[in-house]
Protein backbone atom coordinates (compact mmCIF):
# COMPACT_ATOMS: atom_id res chain seq x y z
CA UNK A 1 0.00 0.00 0.00
CA UNK A 2 1.00 3.66 -0.34
CA UNK A 3 1.63 5.29 3.06
CA UNK A 4 1.88 9.03 3.65
CA UNK A 5 4.31 10.17 6.34
CA UNK A 6 3.81 13.75 7.50
CA UNK A 7 7.06 15.10 8.90
CA UNK A 8 8.57 12.38 6.78
CA UNK A 9 12.00 13.99 6.38
CA UNK A 10 12.51 14.12 10.14
CA UNK A 11 14.15 11.64 12.48
CA UNK A 12 11.29 9.22 13.22
CA UNK A 13 9.79 9.86 9.80
CA UNK A 14 12.89 8.70 7.95
CA UNK A 15 13.24 5.57 10.08
CA UNK A 16 9.55 4.81 9.58
CA UNK A 17 9.97 5.22 5.83
CA UNK A 18 12.79 2.72 5.95
CA UNK A 19 10.63 0.25 7.88
CA UNK A 20 7.77 0.62 5.42
CA UNK A 21 10.04 0.24 2.39
CA UNK A 22 11.55 -2.90 3.87
CA UNK A 23 8.01 -4.29 4.13
CA UNK A 24 7.36 -3.55 0.45
CA UNK A 25 5.12 -0.51 0.87
CA UNK A 26 5.31 2.66 -1.20
CA UNK A 27 6.07 5.84 0.74
CA UNK A 28 5.09 9.45 0.21
CA UNK A 29 6.67 12.03 2.53
CA UNK A 30 5.16 15.42 3.30
CA UNK A 31 7.29 18.00 5.05
CA UNK A 32 7.60 21.75 5.34
CA UNK A 33 11.15 21.69 3.95
CA UNK A 34 12.86 19.69 1.22
CA UNK A 35 16.23 18.99 2.87
CA UNK A 36 16.74 15.24 2.45
CA UNK A 37 20.20 14.98 4.01
CA UNK A 38 19.00 13.23 7.16
CA UNK A 39 16.45 11.12 5.28
CA UNK A 40 19.00 9.84 2.78
CA UNK A 41 21.57 9.15 5.52
CA UNK A 42 19.08 7.03 7.47
CA UNK A 43 17.90 5.16 4.39
CA UNK A 44 21.54 4.60 3.43
CA UNK A 45 22.26 3.20 6.89
CA UNK A 46 20.63 -0.03 5.68
CA UNK A 47 22.87 -0.08 2.64
CA UNK A 48 20.09 1.15 0.36
CA UNK A 49 20.91 4.80 -0.28
CA UNK A 50 18.10 6.84 -1.71
CA UNK A 51 18.91 8.16 -5.17
CA UNK A 52 17.02 10.96 -6.84
CA UNK A 53 15.64 9.91 -10.20
CA UNK A 54 12.86 12.26 -11.25
CA UNK A 55 11.54 15.69 -10.43
CA UNK A 56 7.88 16.69 -10.49
CA UNK A 57 7.64 20.49 -10.61
CA UNK A 58 3.93 20.47 -9.75
CA UNK A 59 3.92 18.67 -6.42
CA UNK A 60 7.10 16.89 -5.50
CA UNK A 61 10.02 14.64 -6.37
CA UNK A 62 10.76 10.95 -6.23
CA UNK A 63 13.71 8.95 -4.95
CA UNK A 64 14.35 5.36 -6.02
CA UNK A 65 15.35 2.66 -3.56
CA UNK A 66 16.08 -0.48 -5.57
CA UNK A 67 12.72 -1.38 -7.15
CA UNK A 68 10.70 0.81 -4.78
CA UNK A 69 9.91 4.50 -4.91
CA UNK A 70 9.75 7.25 -2.31
CA UNK A 71 7.80 10.31 -3.38
CA UNK A 72 8.65 13.57 -1.63
CA UNK A 73 6.20 16.46 -1.37
CA UNK A 74 6.79 19.81 0.24
CA UNK A 75 4.00 21.62 2.07
CA UNK A 76 2.76 23.05 5.36
CA UNK A 77 0.65 20.93 7.71
CA UNK A 78 -1.37 24.07 8.53
CA UNK A 79 -2.44 24.32 4.86
CA UNK A 80 -5.58 22.18 4.57
CA UNK A 81 -5.45 22.06 0.77
CA UNK A 82 -1.82 20.94 0.74
CA UNK A 83 -2.56 18.21 3.28
CA UNK A 84 -5.59 17.05 1.31
CA UNK A 85 -3.50 16.80 -1.86
CA UNK A 86 -0.81 14.84 -0.03
CA UNK A 87 -3.33 12.36 1.40
CA UNK A 88 -5.01 11.70 -1.96
CA UNK A 89 -4.06 8.28 -3.27
CA UNK A 90 -2.72 6.99 0.06
CA UNK A 91 -4.23 4.07 1.96
CA UNK A 92 -2.61 4.78 5.33
CA UNK A 93 -0.98 7.68 7.16
CA UNK A 94 1.80 8.06 9.71
CA UNK A 95 1.30 11.54 11.14
CA UNK A 96 4.46 12.93 12.75
CA UNK A 97 4.52 16.60 11.72
CA UNK A 98 4.74 18.73 14.86
CA UNK A 99 6.79 21.24 16.80
CA UNK A 100 8.35 20.07 20.05
CA UNK A 101 8.28 21.34 23.64
CA UNK A 102 10.69 24.32 23.30
CA UNK A 103 8.87 25.80 20.29
CA UNK A 104 5.44 25.17 21.81
CA UNK A 105 6.53 26.88 25.02
CA UNK A 106 7.96 29.88 23.19
CA UNK A 107 4.98 30.31 20.84
CA UNK A 108 1.87 28.44 22.05
CA UNK A 109 -0.32 29.79 19.24
CA UNK A 110 2.06 28.55 16.57
CA UNK A 111 2.29 25.24 18.41
CA UNK A 112 -1.49 24.89 18.39
CA UNK A 113 -1.74 25.70 14.68
CA UNK A 114 0.80 23.03 13.80
CA UNK A 115 0.14 20.34 16.40
CA UNK A 116 -3.64 20.61 16.79
CA UNK A 117 -5.00 22.22 13.63
CA UNK A 118 -2.51 20.28 11.53
CA UNK A 119 -3.76 17.03 13.04
CA UNK A 120 -7.34 18.02 12.27
CA UNK A 121 -6.31 18.60 8.66
CA UNK A 122 -4.85 15.09 8.50
CA UNK A 123 -7.96 13.42 9.91
CA UNK A 124 -10.29 15.49 7.74
CA UNK A 125 -8.33 14.59 4.61
CA UNK A 126 -8.35 10.96 5.68
CA UNK A 127 -12.14 11.12 5.93
CA UNK A 128 -12.43 12.68 2.46
CA UNK A 129 -10.17 10.10 0.81
CA UNK A 130 -11.22 6.92 2.61
CA UNK A 131 -7.89 6.25 4.34
CA UNK A 132 -7.98 2.89 6.12
CA UNK A 133 -5.80 3.72 9.12
CA UNK A 134 -3.76 6.44 10.84
CA UNK A 135 -0.84 6.07 13.24
CA UNK A 136 0.01 9.38 14.86
CA UNK A 137 2.54 10.65 17.37
CA UNK A 138 1.11 11.45 20.76
CA UNK A 139 3.63 11.72 23.60
CA UNK A 140 4.46 10.73 27.16
CA UNK A 141 4.09 14.48 27.77
CA UNK A 142 0.32 13.90 28.10
CA UNK A 143 1.18 12.72 31.63
CA UNK A 144 2.25 14.69 34.67
CA UNK A 145 5.51 14.09 36.47
CA UNK A 146 4.27 11.45 38.90
CA UNK A 147 1.48 9.52 37.16
CA UNK A 148 2.13 7.64 33.92
CA UNK A 149 -1.40 6.25 33.69
CA UNK A 150 -3.82 9.16 34.00
CA UNK A 151 -3.11 12.06 31.59
CA UNK A 152 -2.43 15.46 33.15
CA UNK A 153 -0.13 17.42 30.85
CA UNK A 154 2.03 20.19 32.29
CA UNK A 155 3.22 21.68 28.99
CA UNK A 156 1.47 23.19 25.98
CA UNK A 157 2.97 20.39 23.89
CA UNK A 158 1.48 17.72 26.13
CA UNK A 159 -1.89 19.47 26.09
CA UNK A 160 -1.86 19.55 22.28
CA UNK A 161 -1.10 15.84 22.13
CA UNK A 162 -3.88 14.99 24.56
CA UNK A 163 -6.26 17.08 22.46
CA UNK A 164 -5.27 15.04 19.41
CA UNK A 165 -6.16 11.83 21.21
CA UNK A 166 -9.65 13.26 21.70
CA UNK A 167 -9.76 14.26 18.05
CA UNK A 168 -8.97 10.69 17.01
CA UNK A 169 -11.83 9.33 19.09
CA UNK A 170 -14.25 11.86 17.61
CA UNK A 171 -13.27 10.93 14.05
CA UNK A 172 -13.73 7.25 14.84
CA UNK A 173 -17.19 7.87 16.31
CA UNK A 174 -18.24 10.25 13.52
CA UNK A 175 -16.51 8.78 10.47
CA UNK A 176 -15.20 5.34 11.44
CA UNK A 177 -11.53 6.30 10.98
CA UNK A 178 -9.33 3.80 12.76
CA UNK A 179 -6.27 5.21 14.52
CA UNK A 180 -3.44 4.47 16.90
CA UNK A 181 -1.74 7.20 18.90
CA UNK A 182 1.69 6.32 20.26
CA UNK A 183 3.14 8.00 23.35
CA UNK A 184 6.93 7.63 23.35
CA UNK A 185 9.12 9.22 25.99
CA UNK A 186 12.77 9.55 24.92
CA UNK A 187 13.31 8.24 21.40
CA UNK A 188 17.01 7.98 20.63
CA UNK A 189 19.22 6.74 17.85
CA UNK A 190 20.96 7.88 14.66
CA UNK A 191 19.64 11.23 13.43
CA UNK A 192 17.95 12.57 16.57
CA UNK A 193 18.90 16.25 16.76
CA UNK A 194 16.11 18.44 18.16
CA UNK A 195 13.94 18.58 21.27
CA UNK A 196 14.74 18.30 24.96
CA UNK A 197 14.92 14.50 24.85
CA UNK A 198 17.41 14.59 21.97
CA UNK A 199 20.18 15.09 24.51
CA UNK A 200 21.01 11.40 25.14
CA UNK A 201 21.51 10.92 21.38
CA UNK A 202 23.54 14.12 21.14
CA UNK A 203 25.73 12.86 23.97
CA UNK A 204 26.30 9.61 22.05
CA UNK A 205 27.17 11.59 18.94
CA UNK A 206 29.57 13.85 20.84
CA UNK A 207 31.30 10.83 22.37
CA UNK A 208 31.73 9.27 18.93
CA UNK A 209 33.25 12.53 17.68
CA UNK A 210 35.53 12.94 20.71
CA UNK A 211 33.67 16.00 22.01
CA UNK A 212 32.26 16.79 25.46
CA UNK A 213 28.51 16.96 26.08
CA UNK A 214 26.22 17.75 29.00
CA UNK A 215 22.72 16.27 28.99
CA UNK A 216 20.38 18.99 30.23
CA UNK A 217 18.12 16.83 32.36
CA UNK A 218 18.48 14.18 35.04
CA UNK A 219 16.30 11.52 36.64
CA UNK A 220 14.78 8.60 34.74
CA UNK A 221 13.10 8.23 31.37
CA UNK A 222 11.97 5.54 28.97
CA UNK A 223 14.78 5.10 26.45
CA UNK A 224 13.22 3.88 23.19
CA UNK A 225 15.49 2.98 20.27
CA UNK A 226 14.23 4.55 17.05
CA UNK A 227 14.16 1.40 14.92
CA UNK A 228 11.71 -0.13 17.39
CA UNK A 229 9.55 2.98 17.42
CA UNK A 230 9.54 3.22 13.62
CA UNK A 231 8.51 -0.43 13.32
CA UNK A 232 5.59 0.19 15.68
CA UNK A 233 4.44 3.24 13.70
CA UNK A 234 4.66 1.27 10.45
CA UNK A 235 2.68 -1.63 11.87
CA UNK A 236 0.06 0.59 13.49
CA UNK A 237 -0.55 2.41 10.20
CA UNK A 238 -0.71 -0.63 7.92
CA UNK A 239 -2.49 -2.99 10.31
CA UNK A 240 -4.65 -0.54 12.26
CA UNK A 241 -7.07 -2.24 14.65
CA UNK A 242 -10.68 -1.15 14.84
CA UNK A 243 -11.23 1.80 17.17
CA UNK A 244 -9.28 4.85 18.29
CA UNK A 245 -6.41 3.77 20.50
CA UNK A 246 -3.62 5.48 22.43
CA UNK A 247 -0.71 3.41 23.68
CA UNK A 248 2.27 4.37 25.83
CA UNK A 249 5.77 3.31 24.80
CA UNK A 250 8.12 2.56 27.68
CA UNK A 251 11.21 1.30 25.91
CA UNK A 252 13.77 0.63 28.63
CA UNK A 253 13.27 2.60 31.83
CA UNK A 254 16.68 4.02 32.72
CA UNK A 255 18.20 6.74 34.83
CA UNK A 256 20.36 9.22 32.94
CA UNK A 257 23.36 7.92 34.89
CA UNK A 258 22.70 4.55 33.26
CA UNK A 259 22.66 6.23 29.85
CA UNK A 260 26.03 7.80 30.59
CA UNK A 261 27.36 4.42 31.73
CA UNK A 262 26.17 2.84 28.47
CA UNK A 263 28.05 5.50 26.50
CA UNK A 264 31.21 4.99 28.54
CA UNK A 265 30.94 1.23 28.06
CA UNK A 266 31.44 1.89 24.33
CA UNK A 267 33.87 4.81 24.71
CA UNK A 268 35.56 4.77 28.14
CA UNK A 269 37.14 8.19 27.54
CA UNK A 270 33.80 9.85 26.73
CA UNK A 271 33.47 13.27 28.37
CA UNK A 272 29.72 13.17 28.99
CA UNK A 273 27.71 14.26 32.01
CA UNK A 274 24.22 15.35 33.04
CA UNK A 275 22.77 18.20 35.05
CA UNK A 276 19.47 20.00 35.37
CA UNK A 277 15.90 19.17 36.40
CA UNK A 278 14.02 15.97 35.74
CA UNK A 279 11.63 15.79 32.81
CA UNK A 280 8.11 17.16 33.32
CA UNK A 281 6.38 13.88 32.50
CA UNK A 282 6.34 10.49 34.22
CA UNK A 283 9.21 8.13 33.56
CA UNK A 284 7.37 4.88 34.23
CA UNK A 285 4.73 4.08 31.63
CA UNK A 286 2.53 1.02 31.07
CA UNK A 287 3.33 -0.62 27.75
CA UNK A 288 1.23 -3.74 28.40
CA UNK A 289 -1.84 -2.61 26.37
CA UNK A 290 0.37 -2.03 23.32
CA UNK A 291 1.67 -5.60 23.37
CA UNK A 292 -1.82 -6.99 23.81
CA UNK A 293 -2.85 -5.45 20.46
CA UNK A 294 0.51 -5.78 18.67
CA UNK A 295 2.25 -8.90 19.99
CA UNK A 296 5.83 -9.75 19.13
CA UNK A 297 7.26 -6.22 19.04
CA UNK A 298 11.03 -5.89 19.25
CA UNK A 299 12.39 -3.84 22.16
CA UNK A 300 16.10 -3.03 21.91
CA UNK A 301 18.09 -2.95 25.18
CA UNK A 302 19.77 0.36 26.02
CA UNK A 303 23.25 -1.12 25.65
CA UNK A 304 22.53 -2.38 22.14
CA UNK A 305 20.83 0.85 21.03
CA UNK A 306 23.71 2.91 22.37
CA UNK A 307 26.22 0.72 20.55
CA UNK A 308 24.33 1.05 17.25
CA UNK A 309 23.98 4.82 17.62
CA UNK A 310 27.66 5.37 18.41
CA UNK A 311 28.66 3.09 15.52
CA UNK A 312 26.53 5.18 13.15
CA UNK A 313 28.14 8.43 14.25
CA UNK A 314 31.62 6.95 14.10
CA UNK A 315 30.97 6.05 10.44
CA UNK A 316 29.61 9.50 9.59
CA UNK A 317 31.99 11.64 11.65
CA UNK A 318 33.98 14.18 9.66
CA UNK A 319 37.72 13.39 9.44
CA UNK A 320 39.76 15.21 12.08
Amino acid sequence: MRVLITGGLGFIGAWTARALLDQGHAVRTFDVHDNRTLFDAIIAAAGDAAEETTRKPSNGTSSARADRVVEHRTGDITDAAAVDAAVEGCEAIVHLAAVLIPTARKDPLLGARINVLGTLHVFEAAKQHGVRGIAYASSAAVFGAEDGVHPEPRTHYGAYKLCNEGTSRAYYDDAGIRSVGLRPATVYGPGREIGVTADPTLAMRAAAEGKPYTIRFTGATGMDYVEDVAAIFARAATDTPDGAHAFSLQGQLARIDEVLDAIRAEIPSANVRAEGPELMFAAQLDETPLHAVFPGLNRTPLADGTRKTIAFYRRTAAPA
